[in-house]
């Protein structure tokens, strides 16, 4: 199983980069990745191959985050 999550996040241009989040973004994609470097590689090819991003109206913001296991889920959940 991949260990990292690549997440390409699709956000207007009117939203701060800082604000850009899973929550306030227009469309998200999310792969497994293998290593971070793999992770940011693979974020534009996502965005580019879903046709998201729209010329000035939208920005692309990729992030690469560790898969959790359900071990790490309950423990996260408890506090």
């Amino acid at each position: 199983m991949a260990e990292f999550l690549t997440v390409a996040l699709v956000c207007a241009s009117t939203l701060a980069a800082p604000d850009c989040s899973r929550e306030t973004a227009l469309d998200v994609a999310v792969a497994p990745a293998p290593s971070p470097v793999t992770c940011l590689m693979q974020g534009e090819t996502l965005a580019a191959q879903s046709g998201f991003v729209r010329g000035r109206e939208t920005y692309l913001k990729v992030a690469c985050e560790r898969r959790r296991t359900a071990a790490l889920r309950s423990e996260a959940e408890a506090q």
